[in-house]
């Protein structure tokens, strides 16, 4: 189950882009299902499972001409759950290549649909 949903960045690529952070209840929750809308100037993500609002933001003008020429917008997803990592203190390094380790992140990245109300 979604806890919290962040609309971090919004930008005009080839079509309107939103970078959004997830944050679940739990790793082996799944049950994101987004659905796009436009209601005026204000942008609003819903979950299609319960019908709720996720996130709001209000567009620009060039934004707004943006997802009104493609009637879609692209999301670029970053799933976090709160707890599951915790903080990485010791930065152990990879001995072969000299980097260091990172966490693992979970990305998604999908376009869709905008319904304007």
């Amino acid at each position: 189950m979604v806890d919290t949903v962040e609309i971090s960045r919004v930008n005009i690529r080839d079509s309107l882009s939103l970078d959004v952070s997830v944050w679940m209840h739990h790793p082996d929750d799944m049950d994101f299902r987004p659905s796009l809308s436009v209601a005026g100037n204000t942008f609003k993500i819903s979950s299609i499972s319960d019908g709720s609002t996720l996130a709001t933001i209000d567009l620009d003008d060039d934004q707004m001409e943006a997802v009104v020429r493609d009637e879609a917008a692209e999301l670029r997803v970053k799933f976090q759950v709160r707890g599951m990592h915790g903080e990485l203190n010791t930065i152990h390094p990879i001995i072969a290549d000299g980097k260091a380790k990172k966490l693992a992140t979970a990305n998604w990245k999908t376009t869709q649909k905008v319904t304007f109300e």
